[in-house]
């Protein structure tokens, strides 16, 4: 029996079982009385449908030698990891934003040809909470003013974090992340959580950021925590982490204005932080208001530090109002420094509204691969851009990380080709109907895009690359499709210099995933993996 039947047969038994204990009016029973008008009785055959392929799943999962198809490349030695959200409890408010869903991490273990599947829910202090709660405890988003008397705690806000980010490995260890609060620790095997992670005492920053960089040259990581200091605090801490997990510098900046800081980018010799657009304070929180808005009479700022720097050393550049979510590297150019990044166009979170009271616009949730230029020997504080392919991306994109930091090729990035196929009919009511049905490969050099297509019924998410030898670009590209026709998740596998020739292999799930947020590839010279 599949586990569609299984639930629809479990509820039919508890409709049947309601339906016995039928009232008797004038000799006929209700049940009969409801059976003779046509109408189920007790029926809860409904119960919580039309959530399809994105309901929760509520368990961890083990599967040995999952089923591939195809031949997994004999080079891949490693784990994919990927980070991602699940409601373990509904929402307490119904317009909650997804961000705020329960931390769900996952592996697939690739080694000698064959794939072990491992997923786990992150025991965050709040997860933990709610679970002997048997109930959801936490309000709004980012703000626990919302939450249940028993674990309101404004003064420690991150303690509520969810953990459902990223995946980031550096020192040696695992950790999935978001930038509310500490890294939390995981056993890079079985995903269970150690516990969150203050580098021996030397992270001093509530929070830490979701995108920290890796520098291939000397092994460090650079990364910053924003609200700092506590909530809508306008303090940013920048750090860098040896190779070892060693704090070796921090650094205090103070920012324009309290925003949304989610990525930012490195060179060998810069730290870039960028931000637009979000805004927040104690009165709108303590008013029991969502944490973030949208305010477009604000600018955009890219705050440029040199990575052995101080504080007073910290540059802040302004331009035109973009969302500044995610980014894919940043090079040294002498005095100037190149950034490219899929920023948006305006506000792309329908559910952070328009702090004017207007409503959200969709034509600006629109992100395109910009080149950045900014020029350090100028005194005028703004930036040069240029939209290098007009086609709208998703803005989860990667470079292979040996270019971290350094001069910069290829991008890589999912979209919607229009032009491939689409399958409503196998899809399923229930299915998103418009469907990321491809990854590219966009060569700066060139400006070709080789393109990979998943197929008419399968929509991609965010893609990752594996490293195999040889200079930039050598690798795979790898990332979790949602079979819309079949129910199921399957992990892609595609050569990453040529995407257009289609799939390596394919590692089938038996189940749907829930949706990633973002994920990484690594080897295993990087983890002690079994």
């Amino acid at each position: 029996m599949n586990r569609r039947d299984f639930v629809t047969g479990a509820v039919g038994a508890i409709a049947a079982a309601g339906s016995g204990a039928g009232v008797t009016t004038a000799g006929v029973t209700a049940a009969a009385a409801a059976e003779s008008s046509g109408a189920a009785p007790n029926d809860l055959s409904g119960a919580l449908s039309g959530r399809g392929f994105n309901s929760p799943l509520r368990f961890n999962a083990s599967i040995d030698d999952c089923e591939v198809v195809g031949k997994i490349p004999s080079d891949m030695d490693g784990a994919f990891y990927r980070v991602g959200g699940e409601w373990y409890y509904p929402p307490k408010f119904p317009d909650d934003a997804p961000l705020n869903m329960d931390g769900y991490v996952s592996m697939f273990r690739v080694k000698n040809g064959k794939v072990d599947f491992r997923g786990r829910f992150v025991e965050t202090h709040r997860f933990k909470e709610q679970r002997e709660a048997r109930r959801q405890l936490y309000g709004y988003y980012r703000n626990p003013f919302t939450d249940d008397p028993s674990v309101q705690d404004p003064e420690h806000p991150n303690l509520r974090t969810v953990a459902n980010t990223s995946p980031i490995v550096h020192g040696g260890k695992l950790f999935a992340i978001k930038e509310d609060g500490l890294p939390h620790e995981l056993n890079p095997n079985t995903l269970e959580t150690i516990g969150p992670w203050d580098f021996n005492g030397d992270w001093k920053s509530q929070t830490f950021t979701a995108h920290p960089k890796m520098d291939p040259v000397s092994g460090e990581m650079v990364a910053f925590g924003y609200e700092a200091t506590g909530l809508a605090s306008d303090d940013v801490f920048v750090y860098t982490v040896d190779k070892s997990g060693k704090v070796t510098r921090e650094v205090r900046v103070k920012v324009p204005y309290v925003s949304v800081i989610h990525d930012m980018a490195v060179t060998q010799k810069h730290i870039l932080i960028p931000f637009g657009g979000y805004v927040t304070g104690m009165d709108l929180l303590k008013a029991g208001k969502i944490h973030w808005w949208w305010d477009d009479t604000k600018y955009s700022y890219i705050g440029v530090l040199p990575r052995d720097g101080e504080a007073k050393d910290m540059r802040w550049f302004k331009g035109p109002l973009r969302c500044m979510m995610h980014t894919f590297n940043a090079e040294d150019h002498g005095d100037k420094i190149v950034l490219y990044a899929p920023f948006w166009d305006g506000n792309f979170f329908p559910f952070f509204p328009n702090i004017d009271g207007s409503p959200f616009k969709p034509q600006l949730a629109r992100s395109l691969i910009r080149k950045i230029t900014l020029d350090l020997s100028s005194k005028s504080d703004t930036w040069k851009e240029e939209i290098l392919w007009q086609m709208p991306v998703v803005d989860l994109g990667k470079v292979d990380p040996r270019v971290m930091s350094l001069e910069t090729r290829y991008l890589y990035t999912s979209f919607t080709d229009p032009d491939r196929p689409v399958d409503k009919a196998k899809m399923g009511v229930n299915a998103n109907q418009r469907l990321v049905n491809s990854y590219g490969r966009f060569d700066l050099k060139s400006s070709k895009l080789d393109k990979y297509f998943a197929g008419p019924t399968h929509s991609l998410q965010e893609l990752s690359f594996v490293p195999r030898k040889g200079g930039e670009g050598a690798g795979y590209l790898v990332g979790v499709a949602s079979n819309y026709a079949e129910d199921r998740s399957e992990l892609v596998i595609t050569d990453a210099e040529r995407p257009q020739e289609g799939d390596i292999a394919r590692v089938i799930l038996p189940f749907r995933l829930s949706s990633q947020v973002h994920g990484v590839w690594a080897s295993a010279d990087e983890l002690p993996l079994t």
